[in-house]
């Protein structure tokens, strides 16, 4: 089979990034030469693979620093409303080959790289990537910060700056081992320390009430220390700003302890201080009530809260003196938005600052507060929901616990005049739960303390109003909204398919990549012989791609005309990965039946991070590598069926591995998927998706046909009928003779000889106490995928539905969703107005 072209070599045929001019090429070549002159130490003058990145980094960096100094002074001089973004996660991943794609320098890079001898994939590859997030909730962070800066909004992200991002995983004897994510060890090329900005944060200490008001006094001081990444739009010369936190110790830090001599001790006690953003917590859709974690999650709401009031106060061009002193324009100059209840501590602190420092009274500091905030939900999962022991607040934030006592009260008060004698809904409302351990629900105080309230997929916003937020929907109504999620077209399309982009770009031009509706106008070619053969073309080349990368890096042999069928994202029981390891297990049984018989060959790949604590995920991961030790080594199966574990999932990954699906499992219990984005990203990149009718996946079929997706299982009222009943996972087991032969598999040791009781807890958890009701869905997910088996054997029938789906995955742009955010709940309108860029000057 012929070696698939390289991304450079797609590249250099013709490309929608544009011919890259001599001029560029050589300035290119000239500037990269110089930064690589200035990294090399004097003694060194051989240069290492790492020194050409970093040479390469900077010459990309250089022409993004006029641009984003610029874009500052355009906002300063315009002071629009500003939208601040804060998330505790923001996964970025790398950075080189977005920047390179948004300021449309990739082809002048590549020309310059390649003249100077130099492969710039090879180059791409070294980067880390910035893994500051879990999954969804981080990612679409970092979709967004791409967003807001290619609509023109005057937006800012805020967040931690962790040492150490999400583990690296390594499988070990099919185990997960977590290993730490030193991200920043060879440095950031990307980010601008900004000392001159460092503010204190305080924490402990006591609450005085005093004639001149409220006084926290004898806390603790935690420093701040931004740091800045540039966020580039996509060719508009905007560049807006992510704003990380990293924490210092102050330099008198616990210094008192000399004056007993022992000074060793104070100074080695800075850790304590710096350790608030030494780690991301690894948890996705799980609250661990650990006090580091809430300093975390102060720590970055005080820091940006100053910011936000430091700019308010003087944003004029030029100013660093107040010259606002009014607070009544705050909501029409600042925007805040709490991505899920991680920031919620921003209500009580602008509450703290307007009454306690600025001397607003409570009422005008609570509309302005209420104006400010906005909050997105992200999970209706309860143990995801965070609940903080009111003990843990006394102690580290006794007058934020103060101030949401009484905003408590107030809100109980209104909700009593409104509803006279009805106690039980003033408990279930209230943001204090009473019990053994009083805790402070964050999601009730975001509610309370936000204009809007959002759900990320429309089937996630009915849930949250119908069940979640229903006594808050029934009094304020007007508040709840739903922003369907999205993702950037620009790495999820243009960066990790460049054989897809060009090829969409040969027939409609490349006006779609910031308004991904166009691709409606690939609809009229779902029957034309050429382009169906070029799309077909392109999945082929991505397949070999992968297969090479997969034999280099898992030392594995894969068949690249087999389906290959993806399921990657968090490691989860929600997520049903055991329904996937059901199937496969009856596909191998299948096969060991009638070895005579034809099977469409299959690539079966699982891949996804289980949060470190998190006992079943673990087992899961072993379980799929204990099927894949078994089903790779059957000689009877040979290239028929393949199962693989995709080790340490990632965007460098991923956007590797969704150009090359062609099958995508999103396969959730129905109403436990708040929206998905791995989804889009499938469906985006030509996968067909075997799906629930659960998140976005809904708003898919519709946008598609549910005939051009594989959708199965029960709705989430059906689900709630089988609650009601009671689900029995026996029946099923007792009356479906292949589930039971599989289940029988796993449970006597089948997959784990060495180990015949290693997955007792799987079966016990599938048979006893299963909330996510595997059994239910398998005997129509099977059926499913031989539905799925019959299309592939036509593939000129497969690829008119992926066409399809491209043609109707428009909705699905994070553009889409930032222009309803902008419009809807920021009260701003999105601007194409180009920036002239740095070489032309100023009017």
């Amino acid at each position: 089979m012929a070696k698939p072209l390289t991304d450079s070599e797609k590249r250099k045929q013709i490309s929608v990034r544009g011919l890259a001019g001599l001029g560029d090429v050589a300035e290119v070549r000239k500037s990269f030469n110089r930064h690589l002159h200035f990294t090399l130490v004097k003694d060194r003058n051989v240069a290492t693979p790492r020194d050409y990145f970093f040479a390469l980094a900077h010459t990309v960096r250089d022409h993004l620093v006029g641009r984003w100094i610029r874009t500052q002074q355009h906002y300063y001089e315009r002071d629009p409303k500003r939208i601040y973004y804060l998330s505790l996660e923001f996964y970025m991943g790398r950075t080189l080959q977005n920047t390179m794609v948004n300021l449309g320098l990739q082809n002048a890079c590549d020309e310059a790289i390649y003249q100077l001898g130099l492969d710039l994939e090879e180059l791409e590859e070294i980067e880390e990537d910035a893994g500051l997030g879990n999954g969804g909730l981080g990612r679409l962070a970092a979709c967004f910060l791409d967003s807001m800066a290619t609509l023109g909004l005057a937006a800012y992200g805020y967040g931690i700056r962790y040492e150490f991002g999400i583990f690296n995983q390594k499988i070990v004897n099919g185990w997960q081992v977590e290993e730490a994510d030193d991200w920043l060890r060879y440095g950031n090329p990307w980010e601008k320390a900004r000392p001159e900005y460092m503010l204190p944060v305080h924490f402990y200490g006591r609450v005085e009430h005093t004639p001149d008001g409220v006084k926290w006094l004898d806390t603790q001081v935690v420093l701040a220390m931004p740091y800045d990444t540039p966020v580039p739009g996509y060719k508009n010369n905007t560049v807006n700003t992510m704003r990380l936190w990293s924490a210092k110790a102050p330099n008198d830090f616990k210094l008192q302890d000399f004056n007993v001599g022992d000074y060793i001790e104070a100074v080695l006690d800075r850790n304590l201080a710096e350790n608030i953003s030494r780690v991301l917590y690894p948890n996705d859709n799980f609250f661990e009530g650990k006090e580091l974690r809430l300093k975390q999650e102060y720590f970055v709401v005080a820091a940006t809260l100053q910011d936000i009031i430091r700019r308010f106060k003087s944003s004029k061009f030029g100013c660093r003196d107040p010259v606002r002193t009014c607070f009544e324009t705050f909501p029409d100059k600042v925007a805040i938005q709490l991505n899920d209840t991680h920031p919620a501590l921003s209500i009580p602190e602008l509450m703290r600052i307007l009454v306690d420092v600025e001397k607003v009274d409570w009422d005008k500091a609570w509309e302005i507060t209420k104006k400010t905030c906005a909050y997105t939900n992200h999970t209706v999962l309860p143990e995801a929901l965070e609940r903080w022991p009111v003990s843990m607040f006394e102690k580290l934030l006794p007058r934020h616990l103060e101030i949401i006592y009484a905003i408590n009260q107030r809100h109980l008060d209104h909700v009593a005049a409104l509803f006279p004698g009805d106690v039980d809904r003033l408990r279930r409302m209230s943001v204090i739960e009473e019990g053994d351990c009083k805790r402070i629900n964050m999601a009730h105080l975001c509610v309370i303390g936000s204009h809007a309230v959002n759900g990320v997929a429309r089937i996630h916003s009915e849930i949250v109003k119908q069940s979640v937020f229903k006594d808050f929907y029934e009094l304020e109504p007007e508040k709840f909204q739903n922003k369907t999620n999205g993702i950037t077209p620009r790495r999820w399309l243009l960066l990790c398919n460049p054989g897809l982009a060009d090829t969409i770009v040969e027939k409609i031009g490349e006006e779609f990549l910031t308004d991904l509706s166009q691709l409606k106008k690939l609809l009229p070619l779902v029957n034309d012989e050429a382009f169906i053969r070029d799309v077909a073309k392109v999945k082929q080349e991505n397949k070999l791609k992968f297969s090479a990368f997969l034999e280099k890096e898992y030392k594995v042999k894969i068949n690249p005309s087999s389906m290959f069928d993806v399921h990657v994202k968090r490691i989860h029981e929600y997520k049903r990965q055991l329904l996937n390891c059901l199937h496969v297990i009856t596909l191998y049984n299948r096969i060991k039946r009638d070895p005579a018989k034809a099977f469409v060959p299959r690539t079966v790949m699982i891949g996804g991070k289980a949060a470190p604590g998190y006992h079943m995920a673990k087992l899961i991961i072993k379980l799929v590598t204990s099927i894949g030790d078994v089903v790779n080594h059957d000689p009877v199966v040979g290239d028929r069926l393949k199962v693989i574990f995709l080790e340490n999932y990632r965007v460098s990954l991923a956007e590797k591995v969704i150009p090359a699906a062609d099958l995508s499992q999103q396969i959730s219990t129905a109403g436990t998927e708040a929206s998905g984005t791995g989804n889009m990203k499938f469906m985006l990149n030509g996968a067909l998706t075997i799906g629930t009718m659960d998140g976005a996946n809904v708003e898919m079929a519709e946008e598609a046909g549910a005939e051009n997706l594989f959708i199965f299982g029960l709705r989430v009222e059906d689900v709630e009928a089988l609650d009601r009943k009671g689900y029995n996972a026996r029946e099923y087991y007792d009356c479906l003779p292949e589930l039971k032969q599989a289940v029988d598999q796993i449970s006597s040791g089948f997959f784990s000889p060495k180990e015949p009781d290693c997955f007792k807890d799987v079966v016990n958890m599938l048979m006893h106490h299963d909330r996510f009701k595997v059994f239910a869905d398998y005997e129509a997910y099977v059926q499913c995928q031989a539905q799925v088996d019959q299309l592939y054997r036509n593939p000129k029938g497969w690829t008119k539905k992926v066409i399809r789906n491209i043609a109707c995955s428009g909705k699905f742009s994070s553009d889409r969703t930032i222009t309803e955010y902008a419009r809807e709940i920021w009260g701003v309108e999105p601007s194409d107005l180009q920036i002239p860029p740095p070489n032309i000057p100023r009017d």
